[in-house]
């Protein structure tokens, strides 16, 4: 079954090459009108009056290379299939359409087809009288002995530093000798831990395994030169700079492009380029790029990190402005500032105190929640975002490291649970926390008016369902909760870890919620399925006995 949102797999190239056009914001791009076989997207703005920059590839990449096209950039791309390299025919036909006297520059990621379509091209283009230079960027390092790397996401780089010295009015012997530089300047290499889907084909069986990345996937899927047995941010991050670090030295000074292969989130992004900052290669890193998707592989779940050593002729080019949908505008790097202010939050002073019963009960509720984690982030994941898990565990572990720490008051419960109801509200995100804070805030109080606890914590339920609008049956926690609450006043703690599971138990049967997340969920999606909330309660009052 297909994961794209196309209407003909045929039209995917021109349809979105049309997007790309119309969503331009500068409005400066056209597409070549000839042969719908030939997909060539032009500067419209464009007067032959200085050396052309011209690139391709096979689509599926973007926003490369379209979304470099503009002032500054490319003069024109050569759209191919999704990972076919475009035709001679449509290499040729860019090369007339764009190249004037000054003559133009052909920048070519090093794969065989790219290389023999462009560079027939611009033999026959030659043959027009045109005046046609290339260099083929063979940035990746992840084959360190491969005769012929491949071209990957340092190809932009070299798009804009060529886009630069062209823009600046420099012949073309000029540009092709700064491109060629850059080139030679350029480290770039990859990971990923899911390949990329392409339309109407299955995602390979097997291909990386669950936990594991893949070191230097190709831009097409193709596989890795090695495969790395864990997903951590940091440790995938410190195997990147140390291939990196071996190609460009220990001294040099570098600007490092972050490139999004197509299917990282940016919030993964964002933290793959805090682990940058603070790798080995932290003292030798004067500018990002990026993280932002440059040279994509479709929906790829990778990222590439490109290097290159600068110069000031490079920093120049690197840093100047340009009229484009797709470069990222360079910036410097610097360390977190961090501002002064002062917390309006002022937490209770308590005195600890030792209870060796009541320890015991803490430590076994807390162990219980962390355990449940992934299980209940797995059950929420059917009927919420799937957080459930992790929020209670995170609770659970503040409350645990002041049990481990010998910092809770134990032996004064009307304390202790006003204590967790504000620990509650400060580390538990989301509706839970404040639920569950208002729950024991409430019952602490009641406590310290010498009420029974189990009258005290029915007394916060109730604290509870006002402020957070839910009741008995509405497929929440409290169809646990309350179960377990009212068995506990009227009998034991085996009745109550009782009537909290069949509470837990009883929300799979229900059709609709009434309330909390699950009531903005089809009726479909909850047969059958507990409510993660009330699974939570339950566990807790089974870590009771």
């Amino acid at each position: 079954m297909s994961r794209f949102f196309f209407n003909d797999r045929q039209q995917m190239v021109n349809d979105a090459i049309e997007g790309v056009i119309i969503s331009s914001r500068f409005h400066n791009l056209a597409r070549l009108d000839t042969d719908p076989a030939i997909r060539v997207v032009v500067r419209k703005d464009w007067n032959k009056s200085k050396v052309a920059i011209i690139s391709g590839g096979g689509s599926g990449h973007e926003p490369a290379h379209a979304g470099f096209v503009g002032k500054g950039m490319l003069t024109a791309a050569v759209c191919g299939d999704l990972f076919a390299s475009p035709s001679v025919d449509a290499v040729l036909n860019a090369i007339v359409a764009v190249t004037g006297d000054r003559g133009c520059l052909l920048i070519v990621k090093n794969y065989t087809g790219d290389r023999l379509n462009f560079g027939l091209a611009a033999e026959k283009a030659k043959k027009h009288g045109l005046r046609v230079e290339m260099v083929i960027v063979g940035d990746d390092i992840s084959l360190p002995d491969n005769k012929q790397p491949r071209g990957i996401a340092g190809t932009v780089l070299v798009h804009k530093i060529a886009g630069f010295a062209a823009e600046q009015g420099k012949s073309l012997s000029d540009v092709r000798d700064i491109a060629q530089s850059a080139c030679d300047s350029i480290a770039s290499i990859g990971v990923a831990m899911q390949t990329c889907n392409l339309p109407d084909q299955n995602e390979e069986e097997g291909r990386i395994k669950g936990g594991h990345v893949e070191l230097g996937l190709g831009i097409h899927g193709e596989p890795g030169a090695s495969t790395v047995a864990s997903q951590n941010s940091q440790q995938t991050v410190a195997t990147l700079v140390k291939h990196l670090r071996k190609k460009t030295g220990t001294d040099t000074r570098l600007a490092v492009l972050v490139n999004n292969l197509g299917g990282v989130s940016s919030l993964e992004m964002a933290i793959l380029t805090k682990e940058l900052a603070h790798s080995e290669l932290k003292e030798q890193i004067d500018y990002l790029i990026g993280p932002a998707p440059l040279v994509t592989a479709l929906d790829m779940k990778g990222f590439s990190l490109s290097t290159i050593v600068l110069n000031d002729q490079f920093i120049k080019a690197l840093q100047a402005d340009v009229e484009t949908a797709g470069w990222q505008t360079m910036v410097k790097l610097h360390a977190m500032p961090m501002q002064k202010h002062s917390i309006i939050r002022k937490g209770m002073q308590v005195k600890s105190s030792e209870n060796a019963t009541v320890k015991a009960l803490v430590a076994s509720i807390t162990k219980t929640l962390i355990e449940q984690e992934k299980a209940l982030n797995a059950l929420d994941a059917k009927v919420g975002d799937g957080d459930t898990g992790s929020t209670f565990a995170q609770g659970a572990r503040d409350i645990a490291q002041l049990n481990d720490d010998g910092k809770l008051p134990l032996n004064d419960p009307a304390v202790l649970l006003e204590l967790i109801g504000e620990r509650l509200a400060t580390v538990m995100g989301g509706s839970s926390g404040v639920l569950m804070s208002i729950f024991f805030t409430a019952a602490g109080q009641k406590v310290a008016k010498k009420q029974k606890i189990a009258d005290a914590l029915l007394f916060g339920l109730e604290q509870m369902k006002r402020y957070g609008g839910a009741d008995l049956g509405d497929r929440t926690l409290i169809d646990a909760l309350q179960p377990a609450l009212e068995a506990l006043k009227d009998s034991d703690l085996n009745a109550a870890v009782k009537a909290a599971q069949d509470g837990a138990e009883a929300t799979a049967q229900m059709q609709k919620a009434n309330a909390g997340r699950s009531s903005y969920v089809n009726s479909d999606n909850l047969k059958g399925v507990k409510d993660p909330g009330a699974v939570a309660i339950a566990a807790v009052f089974a870590g009771l006995k």
